[in-house]
This record gives C-alpha cells, structure tokens and sequence, in this order.
C-alpha cells in the first residue's frame, strides 16, 4: 500500500459522519435520576444530539431510573427485549466521603461492558464520575459535553453495526 492510499484509508476510519444506516436504528436511552440537575441535562443533550443527526423521535425511547447502579439491568432488559440496536446509559456518580463512588462506578461499567458482548447490543457508557459538582456541571456543555459524545458514540455504532464494516442486515 502506498503513502496515499494510506493516508486515505486512515482519513476514511477516523471520519465521523453517521450514514443513513444510523438514523434507521432504534435507540434505548436509560438515565439515572440520582444527580438529576447534572443528567437531566446529559439526557437532552444525548436526544438532541440524535436527533440532529436524523434520528427521529419514535426511533428512540427514553427511560429513568432511581440511579446508576440500576443501569446495568435496565440495559440488560432493554437488550434483551430485541427492540434496540444501540442502548446509551447515562448517569453521575459524584464523588463522597467514602468509597461507595468507586464501588459503584467499577460495577456499573464492568457490568455494562460485560452485558453488551454477552448480548451483542452496543450499550454505551454516558457514566460520569467527576470529584465535584463543579466537573459534573462542566461535563454537561461545550466540549466536555457527555451526553452529547454518548450520542455520537451511539450514532458511530450503530452505523459500523448496520452499514460498515460488520454490515449486519435488517
């Protein structure tokens, strides 16, 4: 392979721009409630983000839950229901006193993990895990916005699951 068709190729994987095959896919977004001013806000983030790149309202369903220890099975039903391509988890598990953040946080992205190739349905980790209220809030908006990045990682896999390389046919 030459320097150019090098170039090309690696231009060609790292460019983001999903495809009509991710704006047929049907979305299950779950969010926690614990935290609820910092993931409300991931949320509308993640839906809007979605829905700017095509995805129409009836091809995503929202749910929320008390908090982020539930993500790992909500995910798993919702997997398991057959109706989703593509599952974002949203959810923030700030920083405390003690150590109960880490146990949470390392569980529900083990589980998360675990659940999407037992499963074989992408289930995106929009878990943030800031020290203070502060991150939390900066992780909402701009650059740093995780709802929104949730949502292009979601977009992204569901066109590799539908249209790329993997080119699973519906």
């Amino acid at each position: 392979m030459n320097k150019n068709a090098t170039r090309a190729m690696v231009s060609r994987l790292f460019a983001r721009s999903p495809s009509v095959h991710a704006g047929k896919a049907r979305y299950g977004v779950v969010v926690s409630r614990f935290n609820e001013e910092v993931t409300s806000k991931l949320l509308a983030s993640c839906l809007d983000t979605l829905q700017e790149a095509g995805v129409a309202p009836e091809r995503i369903a929202a749910l929320s839950i008390p908090g982020a220890f539930e993500l790992p099975w909500t995910a798993q039903e919702m997997a398991l229901s057959g109706r989703y391509d593509v599952i974002i988890c949203l959810g923030c598990v700030l920083k405390g006193a003690t150590s109960q953040n880490e146990h949470i946080s390392r569980t529900v992205v083990a589980e998360l993990q675990a659940l999407a190739v037992r499963s074989r349905v992408p289930c995106v980790l929009g878990l943030i895990t800031p020290d203070t209220w502060r991150q939390a809030m900066a992780r909402t908006r701009g650059s740093l916005d995780r709802g929104r990045e949730a949502a292009l990682v979601a977009l992204e896999l569901a066109e590799l699951r539908f249209g790329g390389c993997l080119g699973r046919r519906r």
